[in-house]
């Protein structure tokens, strides 16, 4: 992708980050210091959101990990203000495999969530009662354990390309075939993208960023799945073929009629 800086690699895929991802380093401490605290607490807010983007990446190596057992590769991993992007090599031929691989992303929060829940239990690390404002180690813990949760829900909405619109198509491309089932998803996903449009306005602005990128990508792989479900040159001259390969005939030649069981077939 361009404006993304390599940062390393990992299971032999390589991690990037987009420029764009100091705008909401730069954001975090201006609200923060905006909304009277010091820069200790602008402090702990970066490090609170690079625990997050951290967590994402964990997500994104979920869906490539699982990826890789179907033999499907990942070209990169690169993160973004609203998220992580990982570029399989391919889509998943079958629907359960797309459907196992869509959910190991939100798996992998949850065991996060899980994990964080248990640690702050055995430590006994109390919740601030300030709630999120990042002033303690125990407000950073219990604001991942909190952020993941919402990971795993958000990512879930059935608004395709995401993790749950990709769960939905994988449903019904089971049943419906993966044309018509990502028609489906797809015209979901735009109903989702107008939501988030809305939600934007109430909650954070970031739901803004989301909606175009649910409503572009979205289209953009409906796109895909149609030419690759276009019917190649004449249909009815590729049926024929077919028959007569099956019957140890020669394929007819292109514009010539043959006859087929006593029936006359015009190929034009």
């Amino acid at each position: 992708m361009r404006g993304s800086y390599r940062l390393g690699q990992a299971f032999g895929i390589g991690v990037f980050v987009h420029w764009s991802f100091a705008l909401l380093l730069g954001y975090v401490v201006m609200t923060t210091l905006a909304g009277g605290g010091g820069w200790v607490i602008a402090f702990n807010s970066v490090v609170f959101v690079l625990a997050v983007f951290a967590c994402v990446l964990l997500h994104e190596f979920g869906h490539c990990l699982v990826a890789r057992r179907y033999g499907i590769g990942t070209h990169d991993i690169t993160l973004l203000p609203i998220g992580g992007v990982a570029r399989l090599e391919r889509i998943p031929e079958e629907p359960r495999q797309e459907l196992w691989i869509a959910l190991a992303g939100p798996a992998v929060n949850v065991v996060i969530a899980a994990a964080l829940s248990l640690a702050a239990v055995v430590l006994g690390v109390a919740a601030p009662p300030t709630g999120l404002v990042m002033m303690s180690d125990a407000a950073i813990l219990y604001g991942l354990i909190y952020t993941n949760i919402v990971l795993v829900l958000f990512n879930m909405l059935p608004a395709f390309p995401m993790d749950g619109g990709r769960v939905l198509r994988a449903l019904l491309a089971i049943r419906g075939g993966t044309l018509a089932a990502t028609e489906t998803a797809a015209s979901i996903g735009k109903v989702m993208a107008v939501l988030m449009v809305f939600g934007g306005f109430f909650w954070t602005p970031f739901l803004f960023l989301t909606a175009i990128f649910v409503f572009v990508a979205g289209q953009a792989e409906l796109q895909a799945v149609r030419e690759r479900h276009a019917p190649r040159g004449n249909p009815f001259e590729e049926i024929l073929r077919q028959a007569f390969e099956v019957h140890g005939g020669s394929a007819p030649p292109k514009g010539e009629p043959k006859p087929v069981r006593g029936r006359v077939i015009e190929v034009k």
